[in-house]
């Protein structure tokens, strides 16, 4: 912290300690090659069958969706908070030609599984990749300290998206760019988290919280950001989500539910972006 005050992790829900730890969300053959997002189906032929390279370029091409979206990054500093695996930092690095890159995420199981799928770049380039353990309301990191700031498909396990928010302006340098991906309800419509969990196993158990994009843009715009944008993509996500999903789930089965929830317009996907000032005004922590 930028006080100098000791750091401590706040608690995991047990929802997220089981699903990234124990359960290994990671290893479930629907989320290939390590990553662990819907994906950006829209440079994928979804009218022949699909196969793992397909699912795996999917998730490659979210992270590239959003890291487009955080603006030039060669030698710049990068943080992806919820960063799983890392399998999107090291793309970050591979093809976008980052400074440096830092993988934040709250549970020490998913930063030991990351740390062992990265351990060549670890030994090999000591300083441009490494994994912290932090959570998204509390991060343990220096003010100003990167150029952008991501988080793909992890802001529906944050409890708290005004501390996000003011984390991520706080640590982002004057001129930074934030960019978050993830899903969310459509309006604030009180019966949506309700809809929601009679559709969906991930709300109805407590792993994804329901809550209406503007509950996100209006923390950053609290928080000090500007340039707050929404972009929806749910056209080149659901629909190969659920095509992929076909290959497990029968329609009807919760997973299948998630294009039924977009269909009836109760959720979406949306790539959220956001400016902090050149002058360096920004929310406090």
């Amino acid at each position: 912290m930028a006080d100098g005050s000791e750091w401590t992790c706040p608690t995991m829900s047990p929802e997220v300690q089981e699903t990234y730890g124990a359960a290994d969300l990671s290893g479930n053959p629907v989320f290939a090659g390590g990553f662990i997002n819907f994906g950006y189906w829209r440079a994928i032929d979804l009218e022949v069958p699909l196969d793992e390279a397909a699912r795996i370029r999917s998730q490659e091409d979210l992270y590239r969706h959003v890291l487009d979206a955080a603006g030039p990054l060669k030698e710049q500093r990068a943080l992806e908070v919820g960063c799983g695996l890392g399998m999107g930092c090291a793309l970050a690095l591979r093809e976008y030609a980052a400074a440096a890159v830092t993988g934040m995420d709250i549970h020490p199981e998913q930063l030991r599984r990351a740390r062992d799928a990265h351990a060549g770049p670890l030994r090999q380039e000591p300083g441009r990749l490494r994994f912290v353990q932090g959570a998204a309301e509390r991060m343990p990191l220096e003010d100003g300290a990167f150029d952008a700031v991501i988080s793909v498909e992890a802001v529906q396990h944050f409890p708290d998206l005004v501390a996000f928010a003011a984390e991520t302006s706080r640590v982002l340098r004057p001129g930074g760019r934030a960019v978050v991906a993830g899903f969310f309800t459509v309006d604030d419509a009180p019966g949506r988290p309700a809809e929601l969990a009679s559709l969906l196993d991930s709300y109805a158990n407590g792993l994804d919280i329901a809550r209406p994009v503007t509950a996100l843009t209006d923390a950053l715009t609290a928080s000090g950001l500007s340039e707050v944008r929404v972009e929806s993509v749910g056209p080149y996500v659901w629909p190969g989500w659920d095509l992929w999903l076909a290959r497990w789930w029968a329609p009807g089965t919760w997973p299948r539910n998630f294009l039924r929830a977009y269909e009836g317009q109760i959720l979406d996907y949306f790539v959220v972006t956001a400016v902090r000032s050149e002058d360096g005004t920004a929310g406090t922590s």
